[in-house]
């Protein structure tokens, strides 16, 4: 039983990290394409080439079960949300091609060691049966936090003229204090289940694996191409992007809390069906759109239906071993990033001559994961990990790598 008053509890400083990171990050991400083609004047394949710098470390994200075996994973989470807060900091002071590659490695080093560390901490110190509406709450301060973000940027370079410097220097700094206070404020907690300290694949984990991998390509489009395209296609300016950003969070400050209980009461399978259903329909408007303001509506709507992939999180803590959680956080974000890696600079090729086919690419992953979640079962658990096996090569391709 946990003695420690609230404010000193495994979950409260979830909570915490959860609102540091997107206060932090979100500056970045917000004034990302206006200051590389303001300051850097990057094209469509520049822009390109950057973001899949920018997935290299999540691809590298199975060598934080290396790390684990010197540092102990709440340690490992602050420390690498202080790294990310490094790289933003020093992103404005190195407006030109190399510069902005280097530090988005810096930042994007600290990112993924931290997303994945936290899904770990999470699924470990949260019972199944709490997680579906605790990730929603993670989800909503996500979204609080980020509307200070972007509410913040608006407020100082929209009616105050502070230089993209400065912003990513306010940002980063905040970042790093923050930091210091949770290392001092908080007590090192001990873990409910000790950890494998080394890289595994498990046969049953299949489907998981898969909806992972195309979960990572998809949400790569989203996240390059949606927002440039806002910007090149359609002139939005930083205070543009700022606005719809913070309509983005608004939702899921006011909605998330609610898709975790109803994920925890439809089930994951249903869940993830109705958000890659809609997800198609995304990527196919978003492939035809002319209209600036129906573009926004869709980028807000698309942003909506991430919230739901909470359920591919509760899935996999339903069907696995409580001590595989951390190896295999390590290797689900490697997983998510193998086509991340690609992707962007691939498709960023592409966008120069058709922006459509690379949102239609998107709409193909969606349709992926639409198959794939259709053979989850209503209720995972080990042993009951999928409706049915892939056939006798698919079960030899597992059992080599198992």
């Amino acid at each position: 039983m946990n003695l420690q008053p609230w404010h000193k509890q495994p979950h409260t400083l979830l909570l915490a990290m959860a609102g540091l990171m997107p206060l932090v990050f979100s500056v970045w991400m917000a004034l990302l394409n206006n200051f590389v083609v303001e300051k850097a004047a990057f094209n469509g394949a520049q822009i390109g080439i950057l973001q899949s710098l920018r997935e290299v470390p999540g691809f590298l994200a199975f060598t934080a079960v290396f790390v684990l075996l010197v540092i102990k994973e709440q340690s490992f989470a602050l420390l690498s949300l202080a790294l990310m807060s490094i790289g933003v900091a020093a992103t404005g002071w190195l407006p030109f091609e190399i510069g902005l590659y280097c530090t988005t490695v810096v930042m994007s080093i600290g990112f993924h060691y931290f997303e994945t560390i936290n899904q770990s901490l999470t699924l470990q110190w949260l019972a199944k049966d709490k997680t579906p509406h605790f990730m929603g709450q993670q989800l909503a301060v996500k979204s609080l936090a980020s509307l200070l973000a972007y509410g913040g940027i608006w407020l100082l370079m929209e009616w105050s003229d502070v230089s993209y410097r400065t912003t990513y220097m306010l940002a980063g700094g905040i970042g790093v204090l923050a930091v210091l206070a949770l290392w001092w404020h908080f007590p090192r907690f001990e873990q409910p289940n000790t950890q494998h300290k080394h890289l595994l694949l498990r046969k049953r984990y299949w489907l998981y694996y898969g909806l992972t991998f195309c979960s990572g390509a998809r949400r790569q489009i989203f996240m390059v191409f949606a927002a440039f395209m806002m910007v090149e296609k359609f002139g939005y300016s930083v205070g543009d992007i700022s606005l719809l950003f913070l309509i983005n969070y608004v939702f899921n400050l006011l909605f998330a809390p609610a898709i975790g209980r109803w994920i925890h009461r439809v089930g994951e399978q249903r869940a993830l069906m109705i958000e890659y259903t809609g997800l198609i329909l995304v990527f196919v408007g978003y492939a035809v759109v002319e209209d600036g303001h129906v573009a926004a509506g869709l980028y807000v709507v698309d942003h909506l239906f991430f919230a739901m992939a909470i359920a591919m999180k509760t899935y996999f803590q339903k069907i696995a071993d409580p001590k595989d959680i951390a190896a295999t956080a390590s290797v689900s974000f490697t997983i998510n990033h193998i086509a991340a890696v690609v992707i962007p600079a691939l498709l960023g090729m592409v966008w120069l001559v058709s922006p459509a086919a690379v949102f239609v690419t998107g709409a193909g992953f969606a349709l992926c994961s639409f198959a794939l979640a259709a053979n989850m079962p209503r209720h995972p658990a080990p042993g009951c990990e999928v409706r049915r096996n892939p056939g006798r090569w698919a079960n030899q391709l597992s059992e080599s790598i198992d």
